[in-house]
């Protein structure tokens, strides 16, 4: 599927601090574009911490605020990626999206970072998770899309309740690598989301 950019071509980013202006990473909770994020996950058995946070754009007009939880605090993406502990990425939509742009951006965001190999041997967790993407249907302005990943693999949800999981432990690494990775979806946001 192709995405022309919606999740996009320029971006505003926030860092991790206490308010929209960029500020360096702190103890504080953010608040990017009105939305104010938790400073920390209370996950059993390990809490996780907001990383970083940032707001996408695609023409000056506000797609989704990105806030990245980690057990640990760290600028270095492939320590993010190839973490086999517990992360999470929470997407506040600031518009309405439909499954298919949704699907649409990830896969352009996998292309650009994965090997046709790589792509290859994710199809069939690629088509699991794009079955649970188009069961959540079209999500709201104000709605909350968690990816939360496991050793055991990526977990959907919806506004705090779980759409479902794709048993695949390298389907993490891989989205993630969507914003983190040596060609992210805007290396602004990629910025932001590491606290920078």
């Amino acid at each position: 599927m192709h995405y022309p950019a919606s999740l996009g071509a320029l971006a505003l980013s926030a860092a991790l601090g206490c308010s929209i202006a960029l500020a360096p990473a702190t103890a504080c909770a953010a608040d990017v574009a009105g939305v104010h994020l938790e400073e920390r996950l209370p996950l059993v058995p390990q809490p996780l911490v907001l990383n970083g946070a940032g707001l996408r754009t695609r023409f000056f007009i506000q797609v989704y605020v990105a806030a990245l939880y980690v057990p640990q605090k760290t600028r270095q993406p492939e320590a993010i990626i190839a973490n086999a502990g517990p992360r999470s990425l929470k997407l506040r939509l600031l518009r309405e999206m439909d499954a298919d742009t949704l699907l649409g951006a990830l896969e352009d965001g996998l292309r650009q970072n994965l090997s046709e190999a790589e792509l290859a041997s994710l199809r069939p967790a690629r088509e699991q998770f794009g079955a649970l993407v188009r069961q959540v249907g079209k999500a709201r302005e104000g709605d909350e899309l968690s990816l939360d990943f496991a050793p055991e693999g990526v977990s959907l949800g919806l506004n705090g309740t779980p759409r479902g999981q794709v048993a695949d432990a390298a389907l993490g690494p891989a989205l993630l690598r969507i914003w983190l990775g040596a060609r992210p979806v805007d290396p602004g946001l990629k910025k932001a989301l590491l606290g920078g």
